[in-house]
């Protein structure tokens, strides 16, 4: 199982969406897909049909012992291929109560290698902070996948990220491959186009060559609770995140060169 994490220190850059579409694409190749709701607000949780504030197993029961073996507490999905690992909002508690346990940053990739024969791919949908939940999906991912909204604000986030990155690689025996994915860009408009070639002045090597422009299908396929690209496979975001697959794929074959910064 090759496991992505989505990644970005800024909130409504797109990173549920991004995660959620590559499912859908990954999933229409006959892959099996591990979708992982690593944030409090539940935005994932919330598109596949769950509830964060729901009862039952959740990704909170893991960092606590769990309540039995992990696929007894990922559930099922509209989507035939694409499993989830919903997200409680009691995540938001973990850092207050982990503090600095030893060992907690590696419950995720302890628990995905559980299942690690039941998948093709997991993409862990990351909360827009650095804590205990980010850290964990920074140590068991293969790949890394930064979204970034196209415009200036969220290059401040960007920035915040990369200085994760770096600490993170100190930490890893690997540095982390990444991408950096410009989204929710809006071709009408001078400050997507600023926001863009400054992406390209300064991050020229690990800047993805394509866009994820803005889209009203996004919104139709989350309200339908479905991938866009399942909706609405031809509409212009599920074209765009079909050729920012087609690149993944190439980027994290093994012996590839993978972008690192």
């Amino acid at each position: 199982m090759r496991i992505w994490a989505v990644a970005n220190q800024k909130g409504g850059v797109g990173k549920t969406t991004t995660a959620v579409t590559l499912a859908g694409l990954l999933s229409q190749q006959g892959h099996r897909v591990l979708l992982v709701d690593m944030d409090p607000h539940g935005s994932m949780t919330s598109y596949m049909g769950y509830d964060p504030e729901g009862d039952g197993s959740s990704l909170y029961s893991l960092f606590h012992g769990g309540s039995g073996p992990v696929d007894e507490m990922i559930r099922k999905t509209q989507c035939k291929m694409i499993s989830i690992f919903t997200a409680s909002t009691a995540l938001a508690t973990l850092d207050r109560q982990l503090g600095t346990q030893d060992g907690k940053g590696l419950v995720i990739a302890r628990g995905l290698a559980q299942v690690n024969d039941d998948y093709d791919y997991a993409l862990l949908d990351c909360p827009p902070t650095l804590g205990v939940l980010m850290v964990n999906a920074l140590a068991a991912c293969h790949y890394l996948i930064v979204p970034v909204q196209s415009e200036f604000l969220a290059l401040k986030g960007l920035e915040r990220m990369m200085r994760t990155i770096s600490m993170m690689n100190h930490a890893r025996m690997q540095p982390i491959p990444y991408l950096i994915v410009p989204t929710l860009f809006d071709r009408r408009t001078r400050a997507s186009g600023q926001a863009l070639d400054n992406m390209k002045e300064r991050y020229p090597e690990t800047l993805w060559n394509g866009i994820i422009p803005v889209d009203t299908q996004f919104r139709e396929a989350s309200r339908a609770g479905r991938p866009v690209s399942l909706l609405s496979p031809r509409s212009r975001g599920s074209l765009a995140y079909d050729e920012l697959l087609q690149d993944l794929l190439v980027f994290d074959l093994p012996g590839s060169r993978a972008k690192t910064g």
